[in-house]
């Protein structure tokens, strides 16, 4: 009998300990090689531990202890070997085919034998299951007979049980509490975000941005954009490259101070917030200051997958010199972002609403968006601060301006 142990992998330099966040095996369990085993929380990422060989496992840590990296958590014994799989399934496509069928087929029998000429639609047929309700207690609105949500709702305030759960909200009225345990990763991001507010001088300032002009991009060329490159055109990358752009002419925003010393960056690698199921992740952007749009869209998309996905490792994460976060997708109108140490500002970008604004003396509709720019004042003056974010919103609301180093057309070709 060989006995292979498996030790905690370090995720990383300077980490000594994780957490075991979930097991997908069991013990005793046998499995193949290169199999998942479980879910390990560090204070910067989440990673998985996996079988280095097949056999039957045994398991010596819980769901929720924290382990010394390098300790031996699972042993598999190799004189077990996973029995071959008798049932070979069906691929993919054909699984979705047949799926696809049995859908029909059960629409069909609900068509022929419903009280309505039609049948119910799909969220109808949801609050319908939800409060046990069948197609025979209803008079379908709809086309053809075919009950709508609207009908359900009529139906449930006229007395039809369970009204209260479709019509009110989720509170029962107890007085229970329940308690979880902090991840490593909550640890850090609460330690972390403790230590700017005690150990930066930060400030906000603020400013709004006509998206009257990336608006009719998008719209010009949404469509060709995504034919050519496979992605959608949203806002960020608009931003990205703008904030690069202004970075040159700004470079303290894009530094960080390192003892007695300020280190000015010559290279703009931007850190991307973006939510993953385990909280928000700060992804980098490598040498965003070179990348077209399309560049900056894809990288953006590919790691904003990798977050989703629980994916992102610490190489991803690490080396930023400045971030990017936008509230706006959450519906936030104003914040004031906090940095991501040792950076020495934050972007945070929010809803776009339109609102009536004086232009040339008349009173327009234009869709409006507050910045507000988040900076350690021990390296950034005000002056700083309000410039770089002044040359962001000029750039946004004249995109030409991002083709020539921050400058118009004209003032490039007048040599000013």
């Amino acid at each position: 009998m060989a006995i292979v142990e498996l030790k905690v992998p370090s995720p990383g330099e300077s980490i000594t300990e994780v957490v075991i966040a979930r097991w997908v095996k069991n013990t005793g369990d046998v499995v193949e090689k290169d199999e998942v085993l479980a879910e390990i929380d560090s204070d910067k990422a989440t990673l998985t531990l996996n079988a280095e060989e097949s056999g039957k496992i045994e398991i010596l840590a819980a769901e929720g202890d924290t382990v010394k990296v390098g300790q031996v958590v699972v042993k598999v014994d190799t004189s077990f070997k996973p029995e071959a799989k008798a049932v070979v399934e069906k691929p993919k496509e054909e699984k979705k085919v047949a799926e696809v069928k049995q859908e029909v087929a059960k629409v069909a029998e609900t068509k022929t034998s419903s009280y309505a000429t039609g049948t119910p639609s799909i969220a109808a047929a949801k609050i319908m299951a939800e409060n046990n309700i069948a197609s025979h207690q209803l008079n379908g609105s709809g086309k053809d007979g075919r009950i709508t949500k609207q009908d359900v709702l009529n139906a449930l305030s006229n007395g039809l049980p369970n009204v209260q759960q479709v019509l009110s909200n989720t509170w029962k009225g107890g007085r229970e509490k329940d308690r979880s345990k902090m991840t490593s990763l909550r640890k850090t991001v609460a330690k972390r975000l403790v230590s700017v507010k005690n150990e930066t001088a930060m400030l906000t300032t603020f400013n709004e941005i006509d998206m009257s002009a990336i608006y009719d991009i998008r719209a010009r060329y949404k469509d060709k954009f995504k034919e050519v490159y496979g992605t959608n055109v949203g806002f960020m990358s608009f931003f990205t490259k703008a904030v690069t752009e202004a970075l040159y002419y700004f470079p303290a925003v894009n530094g960080m101070i390192d003892g007695e010393e300020i280190v000015y960056n010559k290279y703009c690698d931007i850190g991307i917030a973006v939510s993953a199921p385990k909280g928000l992740m700060v992804p980098v952007l490598r040498n965003a200051e070179l990348m077209s749009l399309a560049e900056i869209e894809k990288g953006i998309k590919d790691l904003a997958i990798k977050a989703r996905d629980g994916k992102l490792s610490i190489p991803d994460m690490e080396g930023g010199t400045f971030t990017i976060t936008n509230g706006g997708v959450f519906g936030s109108m104003m914040s004031t972002p906090i940095i991501n140490p040792p950076q020495s500002a934050i972007l945070g970008m929010h809803n776009v609403v339109e609102r009536p604004m004086a232009v040339n003396g008349q009173v327009v509709i234009r869709p409006m968006m507050y910045v507000a720019l988040s900076y350690d004042h021990r390296i950034i003056d005000g002056r700083e601060s309000v410039g770089f974010l002044v040359k962001v919103k000029e750039m946004l609301e004249n995109p030409n301006r991002m083709l020539f180093g921050g400058k118009l057309p004209e003032e490039v070709l007048l040599g000013l």
